[in-house]
């Protein structure tokens, strides 16, 4: 791994620093689990993709730019350097994007590919089931073939984005005798499908970040199957792998984090309000935890470009990531006293209302993607050998 910035590395980030100091809104969006927050996320992704930094790694003909992926990590550094919005389609772009380009059909490449990095197209991710949580091997949902459509039925729950997204990816029981692992396929899904209900769930701040989908015969086309039929198992582990391991938690997210928990620390010592003193080395290792995840990412990006894979080590970063995310809120709330419990649109919160919510969004670190606990499960039999019981 070399540290040092090639000089195109660098004129890269002097554009991309250049353009998003230039375009990003000068005014928070509101969030993108409201409608109206939702729209303007789509506007701003629609602006980022016409700019050519709505997805720098991808192929020109797909809506990206060309580049690679350590020019990736430069553009998020830069972009959360300049407080740009979330972006709303993550579990596309960050997800379902590189799970097409590495098993999909040069016609779902083709489809696909360019609308979800315009956000034209905005996807919700559809695995979870009311008795299929981490354990996905229990999906019940089906899709079974009749003719050249899927027909499916079914429920799915916690679908990420799902009140507002145009399409659903899942998997789906195509073997009505299969069990477990067996039988799966994945399959991609237009929400504005016959036969679909898509129910909101309202969380305790009343914004609906997530949905219940109802299936009742809804027909799919079987060309929106993503790779081989009954083997939607092994492209879930790879989409997996994305959200644990790399594209959806960018260092730069984390480095922002411990930039602005040392200034609340700083500031809160200079305010000469009471900080207990474990909190000054508590604040130091979430800085040096920040950095560490991102030299460890700037390895895996270099093992990359040189050939290598991500494996069962993406299952290591996700633990290290979402506990070091939910640590650093947790010190912050502990600087902050009495005033941690102001949300962001508090009259008193002024600019700190961002931490209490940030903390609750943090505390499903440890449970999206794979429960840490399943996570630590993987790491024993696949890393480090161990027996399964």
């Amino acid at each position: 791994m070399d540290l040092t910035y090639t000089p195109e590395q660098e004129a890269f980030r002097k554009e991309a620093r250049s353009w998003l100091e230039a375009n990003v809104p000068k005014k928070k969006l509101p969030s993108f689990d409201t409608k109206e927050g939702f729209e303007a996320h789509c506007e701003w992704e629609k602006k980022l993709h016409a700019g050519g930094f709505a997805m720098v790694p991808w192929p020109v003909e797909y809506g990206g730019r060309g580049a690679n992926l350590l020019e990736w990590l430069i553009f998020e550094e830069e972009y959360y350097r300049a407080g740009a919005p979330g972006r709303v389609n993550q579990n596309g772009i960050f997800l379902l994007g590189p799970t097409i380009m590495e098993v999909g059909t040069p016609e779902q490449k083709t489809r696909f590919l360019p609308k979800m990095a315009s956000s034209e197209e905005v996807w919700a991710q559809g695995w979870s089931e009311p008795n299929a949580g981490s354990d996905m091997a229990n999906i019940q949902a089906t899709a079974i073939k009749d003719g050249d459509h899927f027909v499916i039925n079914g429920q799915k729950t916690w679908a990420s984005r799902g009140a507002f997204a145009h399409w659903l990816f899942g998997m789906f029981r195509s073997d009505p005798d299969s069990s477990r692992h067996k039988g799966l396929t994945f399959i991609l899904v237009p929400l504005d499908t016959p036969g679909i209900t898509v129910r909101p769930i309202e969380k305790l701040n009343n914004k609906k970040a997530f949905a219940e989908v109802f299936f009742d015969d809804a027909r799919v086309p079987i060309t929106n199957q993503l790779g081989d039929e009954g083997k939607g198992w092994d492209v879930a582990m790879a989409t997996a792998g994305f959200e644990r391991g790399l594209m959806l938690r960018s260092p730069a997210r984390f480095q922002d984090t411990a930039r602005k928990l040392v200034e609340l620390y700083r500031a809160t010592v200079a305010s000469g309000a009471y900080v207990a003193p474990e909190l000054r080395g508590i604040v130091a290792r979430c800085w040096a935890d920040a950095e560490a995840y991102t030299l460890n990412t700037y390895q895996t990006v270099s093992r990359l470009l040189a050939g290598g894979k991500i494996g069962a080590e993406s299952s290591l970063n996700k633990i290290f990531w979402s506990e070091l995310d939910t640590k650093m809120h947790e010190t912050a709330l502990k600087l902050l006293g009495h005033r941690a419990e102001l949300l962001p649109g508090s009259p008193a919160a002024g600019d700190i209302g961002e931490w209490l919510d940030g903390y609750i969004f943090a505390l499903a670190g440890p449970i999206y993607a794979g429960t840490n606990e399943i996570q630590r499960n993987i790491i024993a039999e696949r890393i480090l050998g161990m027996p399964r019981k």
